[in-house]
């Protein structure tokens, strides 16, 4: 089982003990993280949270997709989840996501985990590209990736649904350090 760390911070695998601050959180954080994220809503029960950490947990064994609970080191307070996912061994790239509750939001806690993750997801997992895939208008995570070094590369044509729809979505990405892209001879 993989344990990050992060200053401040530490990530792990969802446990059962967490359905019922992983629920709270979603329901709190639906005016912010729900606008963009359609799972997170008002209603979200501590069912839907043992099916959600049901799946990831097989995603964990498949190693299809390395989703986590994120953690504030001090008090263990629930403040988010992040994962790897949208893994492609073939081109050897996968996305990177998070979502922080709405009470903790702005204080770094989203930067801290794309550090933590991508490290782990290049140094760990032996990733060539990552991915962060923002929705069109979601400012905050856009602000994110850019702090977090990420490079723009392009906004992509209905790149993601959102309730159904199709949405134009920024492409950043990160890449290890000294491999801003071999061309082949």
């Amino acid at each position: 089982m993989h344990t990050l760390t992060a200053s401040g911070l530490y990530l792990r695998p969802f446990e059962e003990r967490d359905i019922a601050a992983f629920a709270a959180a979603a329901r709190e954080s639906t005016a912010s993280v729900g606008k963009w994220m359609p799972w997170c809503h008002a209603q979200y029960s501590e069912q839907e949270a043992r099916d959600w950490f049901e799946v990831c947990q097989q995603h964990l064994l498949d190693e299809t997709a390395f989703e986590f609970g994120v953690f504030d080191a001090a008090g263990g307070e629930l403040l988010g989840g992040a994962g790897l996912n949208m893994i492609n061994r073939q081109h050897n790239l996968c996305n990177l996501g998070y979502w922080v509750r709405q009470s903790r939001q702005r204080q770094g806690v989203a930067r801290r985990v794309v550090a933590v993750l991508s490290a782990f997801g290049f140094e760990t997992l032996a990733f060539t590209r990552i991915e962060i895939v923002v929705a069109q208008g979601n400012q905050a995570s856009e602000r994110v990736a850019r702090a977090s070094g990420a490079q723009f590369e392009c906004v992509a044509r209905n790149r993601l649904m959102i309730r159904g729809e199709p949405v134009a979505a920024s492409v950043f990405s990160l890449v290890p350090a000294g491999q801003a892209g071999v061309h082949p001879a």
